[in-house]
């Protein structure tokens, strides 16, 4: 599969990192959950102001400054009820500014900027394979589901599918013991599909549940690509068993290319439909896995640069090595004129920002800096990749 490569001038700037305590945490989800902030912003505004408490006081200001109207920020009261819902239904946030969130997937384009995590949290920093595939399972997609979830988690993966019928249900089943997170669309306590209540309890305490939704959210169409962007966010390599030609597992495995993730597919018998997406994956690149030890040896290159990046625990997890919160520089002095530059170069199709950077002389830094008021004051639209467009009012 396609890998992007990233971009040349215009890189995300390292999140400052640090333990936050009740009052940070609050803070941190007022932010998010304020009207405009998405994960992009969320980064800017923590960089730029130097901490969430701080970004909050800075909203009204660099909304206007950009010309917009103000701009809602979450309640506090709304955010407590939010944190209060979770810690009745056992789960945790987890920030990006946390020492704690999942290394690989604080990795990708513009992470979510907290997810809510219920089990075994340690999970999250261990060597991951997602195992996915079709809702309509054969029996022999079944076998080969549990079976290579075993045989990899004696190897010392952990399984990440998202407890979906099928496919997702058998590799978390086999895994269940040794180590599976089910990433939901939903909130940690919403079950979906019904019939898997059991086995969402079960991971919730012998493995782990991921969601970026609030407690009590029922997830809609649109939520699931969003899930399953986490799951390959998550993992070194995705491995899809039974696709049909037109799949949400295909999704999984696209966001995996992009994220510069190893995909893996099971060849299947041509006249079956539900192998119609797994052999188009193969013939579009992907590398073909008949038993374990093609997983292994996929992943053999991945595995080594997590081993050097990440340190081991007492418990046989990894532990991403702490990342140093950088020095934050006094911030530029940026007028009308320069927002005017960004906003006349910008279109309804999506440019990379290395561009803007090339065409404004401006920094990477005042860039980043202009774009993060435009989008506050909903001028800007941001489509991933450090690809942004003009918002069409």
């Amino acid at each position: 599969m396609p890998k992007r490569d990233l971009p040349l001038l215009f890189t995300a700037a390292p999140l400052p990192v640090s333990v936050l305590d009740d009052d940070e945490r609050l803070a941190c989800l007022r932010l998010i959950r304020s009207a405009q902030v998405g994960p992009a912003t969320f980064r800017e505004l923590i960089n730029h102001c130097g901490g969430a408490k701080q970004a909050l006081a800075a909203l009204p200001s660099l909304s206007r400054r950009a010309g917009g109207r103000a701009i809602r920020i979450c309640p506090e009261s709304e955010a407590k009820s939010e944190l209060d819902a979770a810690q009745r239904a056992g789960a945790t946030p987890v920030f990006t500014i946390e020492p704690g969130y999942p290394a690989m997937l604080a990795a990708i384009d513009a992470p979510p900027p907290m997810i809510y995590v219920k089990g075994r949290s340690e999970l999250l920093n261990r060597p991951c394979v997602a195992i996915v595939g079709s809702r309509h399972a054969s029996a022999a997609g079944l076998k080969l589901a549990r079976m290579f979830a075993r045989e990899l988690a004696v190897a010392g993966l952990v399984t990440v599918s998202g407890l979906a019928r099928g496919i997702d249900a058998a590799a978390h089943e086999a895994s269940l013991e040794t180590g599976t997170v089910a990433v939901l669309a939903g909130g940690v306590d919403v079950v979906y599909p019904p019939e898997h209540e059991r086995l969402q309890a079960e991971i919730g305490e012998k493995g782990c549940l991921v969601s970026e939704q609030p407690p009590g959210f029922v997830a809609r169409a649109k939520d699931f690509p969003r899930r399953n962007r986490l799951i390959s966010g998550i993992s070194l390599g995705v491995l899809v068993v039974e696709a049909a030609r037109r799949s949400g597992t295909l999704v999984t495995a696209r966001f995996a290319g992009e994220q510069g993730r190893e995909v893996l597919a099971v060849p299947g018998h041509p006249l079956d439909p539900r192998a119609e997406g797994t052999n188009q994956l193969l013939k579009s690149g992907a590398t073909i896995a008949t038993d374990p030890q093609d997983v292994l040896d996929a992943l053999a290159p991945q595995l080594a640069d997590a081993a050097r990046g990440l340190t081991e625990t007492r418990d046989g997890a990894f532990a991403p090595e702490p990342r140093s919160s950088p020095e934050l520089a006094s911030p530029p002095i940026l007028g009308d004129d320069d927002r005017e530059k960004v906003l006349r170069l910008l279109g309804p199709h999506p440019i990379d920002v290395d561009e803007i950077v090339r065409a404004t002389a401006l920094g990477a830094r005042e860039v980043r800096i202009l774009l993060m008021e435009l989008d506050l004051a909903g001028d800007v639209v941001r489509h991933g990749h450090q690809l942004i467009s003009r918002a069409i009012k």
